[in-house]
């Protein structure tokens, strides 16, 4: 027998053999049970995932000597013409080449002939949105009202540019892709059959290749077979695929654990002299960091298999890894690396991109560590010394007693910290419990102005702000921040902490606001207008926050509330009762004028 493609020779002849699909599968074999056929089905979904092998068992389970039957038997005559593709009762199309109005009108003519050997007559259209406007609107009628012998089955990459009154008349079956760990389950069954000798992290290289093809997968290996022969060594396969060797990208995961800039460098160098792509490289370190920040808050390894597409020895070896880092350094790194990938999309120097990120990452962890130790400095000093207070806070302020040997001192008085666990207790002090709930989330971030002089709050007492005061100031001198400041919800203000709250979704505008520069501003001005200093933070918003509304809402029910109050005044006025009485008419608007406008 001549020789088969392993996409044609391992295609699937019964519904049983189909992977990826279930909710398709069981869907078609009840509706042959029960005799419930539709007179048009459409599969839609990406490349390689079944459409046309799905059509071809519903044709034999439709057509089978022993059905219809949601197991067609595969042995008969029908089965047999329909697997090799020569029935005649069993038509495929192809939409690409046959797209005019006159390939429809064939299809009318020849719908009303009788099967000849099964009981119905299957017409199968690949790539049906090829077809122009005219061919479907010619065959509308037709695919409405269709003989009782006649089923149509239609397959598309492109739902979207299928119209809707042909849509409307079909039953829609959406194909997902396939997992990895289902190709890598087929990819074994495959070389167990050709006797290949493959490694284990060879399939899950091959699976990763695919992106939930399996005719992908298995052209992959047959292209790794002619290259390499029976035995096929990952390395051979990582050439062969252009993928990155993992080995580059763990070298730049350990080089950031190290704090190690050179090496990044060095692996950097090494990558672009072998020939990668840089942003394939950069989204391998992505979806690395993923994974780490996965096992990091996942601590049992056994439930890590179900989270993380890797190897048994790959999941054992990221957990352990995890524990290097925390996972709120593990979402700065992603953040990171994030950044850069959509970056490398268009710059004209990836290089330069790729290296500023792995510089920024390896240093991420050392300016950390050096950025926490200024407050341990202030907590650690005797708590017997009497409390620093800047001089123009003096005169104001009346003397502060001393803090208590058995009472902490007030969190105001401390530089917070969100990457230290030393940090937290500190923060909870002195804040309602909303604010001390907040304070520990993961994705807080805030940044500290004029830490220097915060003492100074012990002696003035608590700070007031007019937020709406402060809203309005951002609106007139900075409208670059303006409306993502407005997308948050101001949470309040404990002991020269201010916290604003994005919901989960908002993130574009939090992204902005989170910015060292506009987060200075914002404390600037909350300073300006409390006389103290300030800090500003902001926190992502769970479900079981209470419920709120943002600065933007608040703003428009305020217009709205004076709107109305205008609409009341304006009814009130005797001259405009009299004029509505007059011309029957009702207010439409209402607006407030300039005292010299209403003179003129």
């Amino acid at each position: 027998m001549d020789y088969q493609v392993s996409a044609r020779k391992y295609r699937p002849g019964t519904f049983d053999d189909v992977i990826g699909q279930p909710h398709v599968v069981h869907t078609l074999m009840n509706a042959v049970s029960t005799k419930r056929i539709a007179h048009a089905y459409l599969f839609s979904g990406t490349r390689g995932v079944g459409k046309t092998t799905v059509a071809r068992i519903l044709a034999k389970a439709l057509n089978c000597e022993q059905g219809p039957t949601g197991h067609p038997c595969n042995t008969c005559a029908n089965c047999q013409e329909i697997t090799q593709g020569n029935s005649v009762d069993v038509i495929e199309i192809d939409g690409a080449s046959n797209t005019s109005v006159d390939d429809v009108r064939e299809i009318r003519e020849n719908v009303k002939f009788t099967p000849f050997r099964g009981q119905y007559r299957v017409y199968i259209i690949d790539e049906v949105h090829m077809l122009s406007n005219s061919a479907f609107n010619a065959l509308l009628k037709t695919l409405e009202e269709p003989p009782a012998h006649v089923v149509f089955i239609f397959a598309t990459t492109e739902i979207h540019k299928i119209p809707a009154t042909i849509l409307s008349r079909c039953q829609h079956y959406n194909f997902r892709r396939i997992a990895r760990a289902e190709i890598i389950e087929r990819l074994r069954h495959v070389a167990d059959q050709d006797q290949l000798t493959i490694e284990e992290r060879s399939f899950m290289a091959l699976a990763r290749a695919s992106e939930g093809s399996m005719r992908d997968a298995l052209s992959l290996l047959d292209q790794a077979i002619a290259f390499g022969g029976k035995t096929i060594s990952h390395a051979d396969l990582e050439v062969l695929l252009g993928a990155v060797p993992q080995e580059l990208v763990q070298g730049v995961i350990k080089a950031i654990m190290a704090q190690d800039s050179p090496a990044a460098l060095r692996i950097l160098a090494n990558l672009l002299d072998q020939g990668h792509d840089l942003r394939a490289f950069c989204a391998e370190v992505v979806e690395h960091i993923r994974n780490l920040l996965v096992a990091s808050v996942v601590p049992v390894v056994t439930e890590l298999r179900g989270l993380i597409e890797a190897s048994e020895e790959d999941v054992k070896q990221l957990a352990m890894d995890a524990k290097v880092l925390t996972p709120e350094q593990l979402q700065e790194l992603l953040t990171i690396f994030a950044q850069a990938e959509d970056s490398l999309r268009l710059s004209a120097h990836p290089r330069f991109v790729m290296e500023t990120a792995a510089v920024q990452a390896t240093r991420l962890l050392h300016q950390r560590e050096s950025g926490a130790a200024r407050p341990v400095q202030a907590v650690s000093a005797p708590s017997s010394q009497k409390p620093t207070v800047r001089p123009e806070a003096s005169k104001s302020a009346p003397a502060a007693s001393p803090t208590p040997p058995h009472q902490a001192a007030p969190a105001v008085s401390k530089p917070v910290s969100n990457t230290t666990p030393t940090s937290r207790p500190e923060m909870r002090e002195g804040l309602t419990p909303e604010s001390s709930r907040l304070s520990d989330q993961p994705m807080a971030k805030e940044v500290a102005a004029f830490p220097a002089a915060a003492t100074a709050q012990a002696a003035g007492g608590q700070p007031t702000l007019n937020w709406e005061a402060i809203r309005e100031e951002v609106a007139a001198s900075f409208p670059n921040i303006a409306p993502f400041l407005e997308a948050g919800r101001y949470i309040g203000i404990e002991g020269g902490l201010v916290t604003i709250g994005f919901t989960k979704q908002v993130t574009v505008a939090r992204a902005r606001l989170e910015k060292e520069d506009n987060l200075l501003t914002l404390a600037k001005l909350c300073e300006q207008q409390s006389g103290h200093p300030m800090r500003v933070r902001i926190v992502e918003l769970t479900e079981t926050d209470p419920p709120g509304l943002t600065m933007a809402q608040m703003r428009a029910a305020k217009e709205q509330d004076q709107r109305l109050v205008l609409f009341e005044r304006a009814r009130a006025n005797p001259m405009v009762k009299r004029a509505l009485e007059i011309f029957g008419a009702e207010l439409a608007e209402v607006r407030t004028v300039a005292q010299k406008e209403a003179s003129e």
